[in-house]
């Protein structure tokens, strides 16, 4: 790594570590005034706070790390600023890319821990917090999950679950499954198990019962006596997983994009308008991440600028741009949501537009 680059880098994480710290510490403190005393009477250990505080940041992960990563973009390029290092840097031959590429490089990977955060930290782990707060961080009165329904339109199955005995939902009890004939039609089968489990991608039920009816919706007796007849049994067939059940069991925003796009597959009896809101979800998530290189590509310019011009000019503009940003992103999610425009465009667009306008203010600082 060459003198420059290490400079430059460090030059940029100082500020950046401790915009990241201010703002996760305010996330924390806000949420500690409400439950600091619960948790004392509930004598929660440190490593069970810790994992219940970081699961309640999770859902604001990909706000903070662009307002930081603003921050630390204007510090630093003021700063350099301010002492001529720009333009000692540019008269060595240096050019203005090669100087902003380390800055470029931490807000990527910093996009790459929104993703981590996204996809495979908050589903579980903030499903997990709220949970906790909801039992008064009382750990003998925790709960993974009680009395849960999921149907799978497509295949015509609907699952009743009294409770879900591990984190994972591979572990089910009280199962009751009603499986409807092709197209929506009249009942075919109900099934009853004491448990359930996902074992190597398939569903087990044991002491399970199984009753089967005609077209008319009438018990009849079975046609496959001796299979009924077993007490552990194997449904092969059945495609549901844990993820669907633990989906079913927490709000949607908390959801990957891979669980979302689940839901869509085994819901395809939604109607336009809420699968159209589906969508803009699912692009509006995947595009989140790039929000840490676009705000990082616009703070470049307004820091140049306040080294060069003002101080007071640069933050605003900043700033403005900032909350722009996502005005325009609230204002194309109301209009998607509402069918005026095609869920992707109304997601994609807004990045798009912001990231000529920072293309072009970068442009003009070279």
């Amino acid at each position: 790594m060459k003198i420059l680059t290490r400079y430059l880098l460090k030059e940029f994480l100082v500020p950046l570590f401790y915009c990241m710290t201010g703002f996760l510490s305010i996330y924390v403190l806000f949420d500690l005034f409400g439950s600091f005393s619960r948790m004392l009477e509930a004598r929660l250990p440190i490593g069970v706070a810790a994992r219940y505080f970081c699961g309640y940041i999770s859902p604001y992960y990909h706000y903070i790390v662009p307002a930081a990563l603003m921050l630390a973009t204007l510090y630093t390029m003021w700063r350099l600023c301010r002492h001529s290092e720009i333009i000692a840097m540019r008269a060595s031959g240096v050019s203005l890319i090669t100087i902003v590429k380390p800055l470029l490089a931490v807000s990527i990977l910093m996009a790459s821990s929104v993703v981590y955060v996204n996809e495979v930290y908050m589903p579980e782990t903030v499903h997990w917090a709220s949970l906790m707060k909801n039992c008064y961080f009382d750990r003998t009165k925790f709960s993974r999950g009680d009395n849960i329904v999921f149907r799978n339109a497509a295949e015509g199955r609907t699952w009743n679950i009294d409770k879900m005995l591990d984190d994972s939902a591979n572990v089910l009890q009280n199962v009751r499954v009603t499986v409807d004939r092709p197209g929506n039609g009249p009942r075919l089968m109900s099934i009853e198990a004491k448990c359930a489990r996902f074992l190597d991608g398939e569903w087990w039920f044991f002491d399970s019962s199984v009753q089967h009816y005609d077209a008319n919706g009438q018990e009849i007796a079975t046609p496959t006596p001796e299979a009924d007849a077993l007490k552990v049994r194997c449904f092969g067939h059945f495609a549901e997983t844990p993820t669907d059940f633990m989906m079913q069991n927490r709000p949607w925003k908390f959801n990957s994009i891979r669980e979302r796009l689940r839901y869509l597959e085994t819901h395809s009896n939604l109607d336009e308008l809420s699968r159209k809101e589906c969508l803009y979800d699912i692009f509006s998530q995947i595009m989140s991440p790039l929000a840490c290189l676009l705000i990082t590509l616009i703070a470049i310019p307004a820091g140049i600028a306040t080294g060069r011009q003002s101080v007071f000019k640069g933050i605003i503009g900043a700033l403005s741009m900032y909350f722009a940003f996502y005005g325009v992103v609230i204002a194309f999610m109301v209009i998607a949501k509402n069918g005026w425009c095609n869920p992707i465009l109304g997601a994609v667009l807004p990045f798009v537009l912001f990231l000529a306008v920072g293309i072009r203010a970068f442009i003009r600082q070279r």
